[in-house]
């Protein structure tokens, strides 16, 4: 039975060693997503010992939730950082909080526009990012990257996905030493203004994941969900 339990252990702590980044597909009309450009270019790649396994979501309310459930249960991965486009924004958004709320600008690539509506019924109002988002902030800005910590992560699908991971995070006991969080990135130069590089985003998400991984939480703004 030791040598059983051993080997359960050994497999848990292999499986553990994975980073978990999504991204998503292109939505809106658009051509590319940025976040799945940027996740899927570190696919594969070793960072601190661990291994990035990039994934992509549809830009739709349920189903990107049960295809990030489902990743979840089958890399049950250190750290999870879900990635997303902010259009209009000039920097690496660190998310702060998602909020338990589904209230759509504009339809998803389903069609649905949900209004006013919860991301889980009964759940708590917000969480919190278990990621150490302070320390990623001045990563980034030591490599001169532009970064920035977000108060908002909207009401779209990436908020959704937001509080779907971190509600997971909270309830599921299989996921109990996970951490993840939220990251926007800008548009690129070829959907407008204000844009970044690809390679800067590229080279932004890696600092985050390694920051991720050597930091544990920041110290003075804590760390898991909000109640």
């Amino acid at each position: 039975m030791a040598d059983l339990h051993h080997t359960a252990e050994a497999t848990d702590n292999a499986a553990r060693r994975k980073v978990l980044l999504t991204g998503f597909d292109a939505f809106g009309g658009a051509a590319l997503n940025p976040s799945w450009l940027a996740v899927s270019s570190l696919h594969g790649r070793q960072v601190l010992g661990h291994t990035l396994v990039a994934a992509q979501l549809p830009t739709v309310f349920d189903a990107s939730l049960q295809t990030l459930n489902s990743l979840l249960k089958q890399h049950r991965p250190a750290v999870v950082i879900c990635v997303g486009q902010a259009g209009g924004r000039r920097a690496i958004s660190l998310e702060r909080v998602a909020i338990n709320v589904n209230d759509a600008p504009t339809s998803d690539n389903a069609g649905a526009q949900p209004v006013d509506t919860p991301v889980r019924a009964g759940a708590p109002v917000a969480y919190f990012t278990g990621l150490p988002i302070k320390a990623m902030l001045a990563a980034l800005q030591r490599e001169g990257i532009a970064a920035e910590v977000s108060q908002t992560a909207g009401t779209f699908v990436c908020n959704h996905v937001f509080y779907g991971l971190m509600h997971a995070l909270a309830t599921d006991p299989l996921l109990r030493h996970t951490r993840g969080g939220f990251v926007h990135v800008p548009w690129l130069p070829v959907q407008g203004t204000p844009h970044m590089a690809l390679d800067d985003i590229v080279n932004g998400l890696r600092q985050v994941v390694r920051c991720a991984l050597q930091v544990q939480h920041d110290q003075l703004l804590g760390a898991g969900a909000s109640h």
